[in-house]
């Protein structure tokens, strides 16, 4: 009997520790590292995060700041047909020497790469 005992304190102690946090697991359609990006015309850094999602008009991005501040874009088929999903203003589109497309919006600038991949639903 003192042995079940005994054993039955090890395993709860065992299983005592840290508090764990279940975090979900990345969604596939979001990319494993940043896009560059300038918030504010600040300097372009590598940090901003891009989820996509299919709609009817196309794929949706919606690209977040660190800061918790995101803009949500429309694009075609390739990144040149990038506009803005939300609000009244209208983004710029260039194509950079790298291939990618940067897109300006009110003092924010993205580098996306220059072909939008749809999701499947």
């Amino acid at each position: 009997m003192r042995g079940g005992v005994l054993a039955f304190a090890v395993l709860t102690l065992a299983s005592c520790g840290e508090p764990t946090v279940d975090t979900p697991a990345r969604p596939p359609e979001l990319p494993a590292e940043g896009i560059a990006c300038a918030h504010s015309g600040a300097p372009l850094v590598q940090d901003c995060t891009v989820e996509r999602q299919s709609g009817p008009d196309g794929v949706v991005l919606t690209i977040r700041h660190p800061d918790g501040s995101f803009r949500r874009f429309l694009a075609g088929s390739d990144a040149r047909s990038v506009i803005a999903a939300d609000g009244a203003q209208q983004a710029s589109i260039a194509v950079t020497e790298e291939n990618r497309t940067q897109v300006t919006i009110a003092g924010d600038r993205y580098v996306l790469p220059a072909t939008i991949k749809s999701v499947a639903p």
